[in-house]
C-alpha cells in the first residue's frame, strides 16, 4: 500500500470535495452533464444518394455566390447528359433554374432518401426559402454512373 504524506493526503482530499462542490453547482436543476454533439455530415463517393446531396450542397454554394462558371462545371459533372438538356429546356421555358426549380437561391436544403431499386437511387430535396417556405424536387440518379438522372417537382 502506498504512504502519502499527511499534507499529500489532505490537499488530495480538499481538490476532491472542491471538485465535486464545482460539479453540484453545474448541475443545476433543468441542466445537462453531456453537451450537444457538434453538427456532423458524412458520405462516399461510391453513394449515389451522397452524390445527389453532395450537388445539392454545392450547388446551392456555387448560386449563391453567384459563380455562375463553378455551377456549370458543378452540373457537368454530377448532371447525366440528357437531364442537362432537359434542364435547358426547362429553364429557357419557365426562366428560372432548373436544378432549383426557382429564380432565387434557398437558405438552407435537406436531402432525404426515398428508396433505391431497378438500379437507381431516389431522394427528395427540401429547399427552404424566406419566411420559412419550402419546396421539394424529386431526384432519381443511376446506381452504376451515380450521375443524377431525373429532378421532378
Amino acid at each position: 500500500m502506498l504512504q502519502f504524506p499527511a499534507k499529500r493526503t489532505l490537499s488530495v482530499a480538499l481538490a476532491a470535495t472542491a471538485g465535486a462542490a464545482a460539479l453540484s453547482f453545474a448541475l443545476l436543476p433543468g441542466t445537462s452533464a453531456t453537451a450537444a454533439a457538434p453538427p456532423s455530415v458524412s458520405g462516399s463517393p461510391e453513394g449515389a444518394f451522397t452524390r445527389i446531396a453532395d450537388f445539392y450542397g454545392s450547388y446551392i454554394d456555387a448560386v449563391y455566390d453567384g459563380d455562375g462558371r463553378t455551377s456549370d462545371q458543378l452540373r457537368a459533372f454530377y448532371l447525366s447528359e440528357p437531364l442537362q438538356r432537359k434542364l435547358r429546356q426547362w429553364e429557357e421555358a419557365n426562366h428560372a433554374d432548373g436544378v432549383l426549380r426557382a429564380q432565387n437561391v434557398p437558405l438552407k436544403w435537406k436531402v432525404t432518401s426515398v428508396d433505391s431499386g431497378m438500379g437507381k437511387t431516389n431522394a427528395s430535396v427540401t429547399l427552404t426559402w424566406s419566411g420559412n417556405t419550402t419546396t421539394t424536387v424529386h431526384v432519381q440518379a443511376d446506381l452504376a454512373t451515380r450521375k443524377i438522372t431525373a429532378i421532378r417537382e
